[in-house]
């Protein structure tokens, strides 16, 4: 799989169509992502919300509304607890984000009277195609997980292969990144990541092959990690980026949108429900990409 359209084209063929449940949908941003996608076959949807909002935007936008579900409610907490309800109840597959924050939105999904909390850390995927490599890069986290313990690069290795197996890498190589590629003891973004290989080789961690620590340079290109005698399956050829923090994270995930002229889906996994969230800086595509990714992934 070489592009995100391959994503968009797998979530197109899933049936029955997946129902997602738009918390605080009166957004302009998410209404109009959210009916690209139903247009373009992906989904379908029930908004969650001011009713009277809805169809302000809508008639702005021309979204024509019979295409949705519309649960009037003017008080956002009601809005947000009732779509978390209708994913915890199978009425709905998965939540998304309207005009609300993450933490709003995260924090009632992880009630556990609604039972879609896991004991494994949920934190943001996100699936790169960038022009300049070779094939699709999964790249964890950037816009999550502040300062990710041990346990938390695990499970995010973890949420990382995922969605790799999902989109048909058997076993995706996984380089764990920082500054330099020799392990430091003063850096533990290098001691995380010799445990987490060694972890990997005595199938701790399955479903991939690990390495690490690298050097970003060592991780995606095979000169570099050839110039500085780097012997690995995953040097120079890494399906999966696990980065040490998340300002490492989000500064590469901006940089390859706004500089090298990359595309970019996302999800937040480590639920028993994949959320969906776009940011207002996103492209349409990349919203209408990160909706795609979180139907397939649930």
């Amino acid at each position: 799989m070489m592009e995100l359209q391959d994503i968009f084209e797998m979530a197109k063929k899933i049936e029955p169509k997946k129902k997602i449940a738009v918390a605080v949908a009166q957004d302009e941003v998410v209404l109009k992502a959210v009916n690209n996608a139903v247009e373009n076959g992906i989904c379908n949807a029930v908004l969650f919300g001011d009713k009277e909002e809805i169809e302000k935007i809508a008639k702005k936008e021309n979204i024509n509304l019979s295409n949705f579900e519309i649960r009037d409610y003017k008080n956002k907490k009601e809005a947000i607890k009732n779509a978390v309800e209708s994913v915890s109840k199978g009425e709905t597959d998965l939540p998304m984000k309207g005009k609300c924050t993450t933490g709003e939105l995260l924090s009632v999904f992880l009630k556990e009277e609604y039972g879609l909390r896991t004991k494994n850390t949920m934190n943001l995927v996100s699936v790169f195609e960038i022009p300049t490599y070779h094939k699709l890069l999964i790249v964890s986290d950037a816009g999550m997980l502040i300062a990710p313990t041990l346990q938390q690069k695990i499970d995010e290795v973890n949420n990382a292969v995922a969605v790799a197996h999902k989109i048909g890498i058997e076993t995706p190589k996984v380089a764990i990144v920082g500054a330099v590629e020799q392990v430091n003891t003063k850096m533990v973004a290098t001691t995380d990541a010799a445990i987490i290989t060694q972890m990997n080789r005595r199938n701790q961690i399955k479903g991939c092959i690990v390495d690490g620590p690298f050097a970003m340079d060592n991780a995606i290109s095979k000169e570099a990690a050839e110039h500085k005698g780097i012997v690995s399956d995953v040097a120079g050829d890494a399906d999966i980026i696990i980065m040490p923090q998340i300002e490492a994270g989000n500064i590469f995930y901006k940089s390859m949108v706004f500089l090298g002229n990359s595309k970019v889906a996302s999800t937040i996994l480590g639920g028993k429900k994949p959320v969906v969230l776009t940011s207002r800086a996103d492209s349409d595509e990349a919203k209408l990409n990160s909706i795609a990714i979180s139907v397939l992934m649930a």
